[in-house]
């Protein structure tokens, strides 16, 4: 009996120094950090904020605080920044402060800092710099992507031909389609469409990837230290990372096996020779872990953020028939019904560029963007970051700026189009992020998307089960990401 209550007295005791620690901290900090709610000790301003509409809530307190604040997700303060010019000033203006990489919880489970997306400092640096030259000698950016891109272009017209105009959901004809041009790099290979472990792994993609994006999700990002160790949905996303991780852990175990250092093969041989060379370097980033892990960041976001573009591209423009027929207009004019699609003919379409951007800056695929982490004590706009504060730079605040948008809430190709209806480009135009962490597929992705929408279009018609004023296009989920509504559709041959 005493000894118990002597544990709940000293237990009482230790969260009465934790609270009082906290307020501590957090008035040292008032009036350097910049404004925000008034945080509760260890749920922050979890009550300020729906974890359902967690980017409305954050966009709710900049109208409040205005385009730069502060707010607590459980014990986590975060600096929110709104809008294109605080983004930019942030991440391109003092690009090397805020060049560090914040929390992603859920990912940060498997990852723990380690492979190129979720790494920081010298780490990231030595990844990043590999990664670029690495994809650039394997046809990154090339005309050998453009013809692998191409080549698994016919393969998905075949396979929508194999529908016969039934009604299908496309998500993983697509995922299947974008994922095999990735896997061709950093695999040396594609899978076949019908490979019950390729599919497998595209649920797992498509399972932790959505989970981000859920009141759940949300929640987890604000209370991980304890939820980790409960159940509950956070444990599938767990359990499809480390079915992912396990994977490529097999593929690098077999590319080891049969390895040849004088011809690489794929992504994975190149990082085996990297890591043979620096065996002898105690500093070196090149071993298994970094192997394996920037490996899974390269097939997760070459697979998951294109398919999902797409996927919301297709129901947008059943949702506006008018915008569908000009595409297809241009298709036929420019390209014919008789060629397969080349990357250069984008130059002579603008009204396609033009439809492809706007489904990218109406799809938002990750409105919060990844935490990035200032790299030391840091001033911005009068205010003082100390060193390791997360920062959130909300991409989808920037892509909906009314500043650069005349209509931020409408799907609207003339965002992209001057009086002449030729493309113009657009500052605000930021799903990639910007600054020393900006996206290096980036150029996959551009190519990947007009290619795969024209030769998709040149040969089908795409039709709902609804009226297009029936069709609902709002997102099924947003949070971490932006994830479209389920939805069936037929490809009718043109």
């Amino acid at each position: 009996m005493l000894v118990s209550g002597l544990l709940l007295v000293a237990l009482l005791a230790c969260l009465t120094v934790m609270v009082l620690m906290s307020v501590w901290q957090q008035r040292k900090l008032a009036g350097k950090l910049p404004p925000g709610p008034t945080p509760l000790p260890f749920i922050g301003n979890y009550l300020q904020l729906n974890t359902e509409q967690m980017y409305n809530s954050l966009m709710k307190l900049r109208d409040r605080y205005g385009p730069v604040f502060t707010v607590y997700l459980g014990a986590r303060r975060v600096v929110v920044l709104c809008g294109h010019d605080a983004v930019k000033e942030a991440l391109v203006d003092q690009a090397e402060e805020f060049s560090g990489r914040g929390e992603q919880a859920t990912f940060d489970w498997l990852f723990k800092g380690y492979g190129v997306v979720f790494s920081s400092g010298e780490r990231a640096k030595q990844l990043r710099r590999f990664s670029i030259t690495t994809l650039r000698d394997f046809g990154f950016g090339k005309r050998g992507i453009e013809e692998r891109i191409q080549e698994e272009a016919g393969f998905l017209i075949e396979a929508f031909r194999g529908t016969k105009g039934a009604f299908i959901d496309p998500t993983f004809y697509l995922s299947r389609t974008v994922s095999n041009v990735i896997s061709s790099i950093v695999f040396g290979d594609r899978f076949d469409y019908e490979d019950k472990e390729f599919l497998s792994l595209l649920r797992m993609m498509l399972g932790s990837f959505q989970f981000t994006a859920t009141s759940m999700g949300q929640l987890y990002e604000m209370f991980y230290p304890v939820m980790k160790h409960l159940p509950g949905p956070q444990q599938q996303a767990f359990k499809e990372l480390q079915g992912l991780e396990d994977f490529i852990t097999k593929k690098v175990e077999q590319n080891q096996r049969t390895l040849d250092p004088n011809s690489p093969r794929d992504f994975i041989d190149s990082f085996l020779i990297r890591m043979r060379e620096e065996q002898k370097n105690p500093n070196t980033e090149f071993y298994m872990k970094n192997l394996v892990l920037t490996t899974l960041n390269l097939f997760f976001a070459g697979t998951e953020t294109v398919s999902t573009t797409m996927r919301y591209g297709f129901l947008l423009l059943m949702k506006h028939p008018d915008v569908a027929a000009k595409v297809h207009e241009e298709i036929d004019r420019v390209i014919g019904k008789n060629r397969q699609p080349k990357f250069e003919d984008r130059a002579k379409m603008p009204y396609v560029e033009a439809v492809i951007h706007e489904i990218q800056r109406y799809g938002d695929m990750l409105p919060m963007g990844l935490a990035h982490r200032v790299t030391k004590d840091t001033k911005f706009r009068g205010f003082f970051l100390p060193k390791g504060t997360e920062v959130f730079p909300m991409l989808g605040s920037v892509l909906r700026d009314p500043k650069f948008f005349a209509r931020p809430q409408d799907f609207n190709p003339q965002h992209f189009l001057d009086e002449n209806g030729q493309f113009k480009k657009n500052d605000a135009f930021v799903p990639f992020s910007l600054g020393k962490r900006y996206c290096f597929g980036e150029g996959l992705a551009r190519m990947e998307l007009f290619l795969f929408l024209t030769t998709i279009m040149q040969n089908f018609r795409f039709k709902s089960p609804q009226a297009p004023q029936d069709i609902d296009v709002s997102p099924k989920n947003v949070g971490f990401a932006t994830i479209p509504p389920t939805y069936t559709m037929s490809f009718q041959p043109r």
